[in-house]
């Protein structure tokens, strides 16, 4: 049976089997029955009076009278002017020529596009000795997961407590806390079970929590009052990541399905299937692109074209996922391997084995626990329960690598994140593994520490 059917029924509606002119035009007579000739000539008459009436009343705004040339000019100019503004506060209120406002335009295109290529990574060998190091009372277990705001100015902490915890990084001084509640009823004051995802968005209006108990939960970043709880999921949510200046957010869980929300909506947009077991990690960045991991599996999505791609490479579990780039991004697993992938390739472009040593005492690899790439530059970490973060230099178009410094750290680093000034790296730290208890690190402390590097971005 074809698809179209002339005269049947589409999606349980009867096809009308009038014109819209017709229907208009007996929306606009409430008279009997006439003739053609006489519904013609009442109809245009009606219109010419509502018209007039409408003409007569009603005044176009400025915005509604502006061509669509000159609406481009003036956002333009709007732009051109924020950006002054944010160069001038960089160089501490110094002149800003036109080479500099040049420059940051090529940047911020090449950046949305995914062709920005920086060179920073040997810049990062210095490091100050004065770690800060953040620690809540309400949270004395495993921490998670970390995000930080776009601005800088804020980091939140979810751990094993069910507690999220706000911080400020300019004086490392909690803000706020969305406390655990055992059996809330009525009012939702908190959350009820384990934490093990959280995300920003880039305007730092939305927060998004995933917990355990497959629930994501949505807050506002700035007060803390509670505003959605998405429902969907059959199990734990393991991650989530919005789309870069948009307000669309993606979240995967043990259920072994990713899904897409609209928080301007409020609602719940589609599911994507395809994993064989439990997806462990995601992200996205400016396009509507989302890539994956869990067990074996590493997929990128192409949410559009409805269509994804496979990738083959690791010989364990893929716990870890983040994007370089629009089109590089860069996995970790339990095999101890870090992998740098191009969409353009299934297998990948660089393997670095045994990436944190191998243990001892197991005679296994040190799982690779956490990644975090610095966007649109050479500059990867990574950590694991060896005691370091080790930083990464990608070389000859993320065909080789080098190791540029080890940092210090007890305990198993569970999350990773620089900041978007690039200047510091946040490093969650934890006795044990965010998802089991395999190993304990009985020395270590349930902490965040703040690695400044002394670098030059000017």
């Amino acid at each position: 049976m074809s698809f179209f059917i002339k005269g049947k029924q589409q999606n349980g509606v009867k096809r009308a089997k009038y014109s819209a002119t017709k229907i208009k035009k007996r929306k606009l007579t409430d008279t009997p029955k006439k003739s053609k000739k006489q519904d013609e000539e009442i109809t245009s008459s009606e219109d010419e009076d509502i018209f007039e009436d409408k003409s007569g009343d009603y005044s176009l705004s400025e915005d509604e009278q502006e061509t669509a040339q000159e609406k481009k000019l003036r956002l333009a100019k709007i732009y051109l002017e924020e950006i002054e503004k944010e160069e001038k506060a960089r160089r501490d209120d110094k002149e800003v020529d036109e080479a500099v406002i040049s420059k940051r335009l090529k940047e911020d295109y090449l950046k949305e596009t995914g062709k920005l290529r920086l060179q920073v990574a040997s810049k990062y060998t210095k490091l100050d000795e004065n770690i800060q190091t953040l620690k809540c009372r309400e949270q004395h277990k495993t921490i998670t997961c970390i995000c930080i705001s776009s601005d800088n100015k804020y980091v939140f902490v979810g751990s094993k407590d069910g507690v999220v915890v706000k911080y400020s990084l300019s004086d490392c001084k909690r803000i706020g806390v969305i406390p655990f509640v055992k059996n809330s009823q009525g009012e939702v004051l908190g959350h009820n079970s384990e934490i093990f995802s959280l995300a920003i968005s880039s305007d730092s209006k939305y927060l998004a929590v995933g917990t355990k108990c497959s629930d994501v939960y949505i807050w506002d970043a700035n007060t803390f009052k509670f505003i959605k709880k998405f429902q969907g999921h059959k199990k734990g949510i393991t991650g989530l990541c919005f789309k870069r200046d948009s307000h669309t957010l993606y979240s995967c869980s043990k259920d072994r399905t990713a899904k897409v929300w609209s928080l301007d909506e409020m609602a719940y947009v589609e599911t994507l299937f395809g994993h064989q077991d439990v997806i462990s990690s995601i992200d996205a960045l400016y396009k509507d692109r989302l890539v994956s991991c869990g067990g074996r599996d590493l997929r990128m999505w192409k949410i559009p074209e409805e269509t994804q791609l496979i990738f083959n490479g690791h010989i364990g579990n893929i716990d870890n996922v983040k994007l370089i780039n629009e089109d590089t991004f860069v996995s970790g697993g339990d095999d101890g391997q870090i992998c740098i992938w191009s969409m353009t390739r299934k297998k990948p472009l660089c393997v670095i084995n045994n990436a944190h040593g191998v243990d001892t005492n197991t005679k296994q690899p040190f799982w690779i626990s956490a990644i975090a790439a610095l966007h649109n530059t050479d500059l990867i970490a990574s950590g694991s329960n060896d005691g370091f973060v080790r930083l990464w230099k990608m070389e000859n178009n993320f065909k080789n690598h080098s190791l540029i410094k080890e940092i210090p750290v007890e305990g198993f680093v569970n999350c990773l994140q620089f900041t978007t000034d690039s200047k510091r790296l946040v490093v969650s730290v934890s006795k044990e593994h965010k998802y089991g208890r395999w190993t304990t690190i009985k020395s270590a402390r349930n902490c965040l520490k703040i690695l400044t590097f002394l670098v030059n971005n000017d």
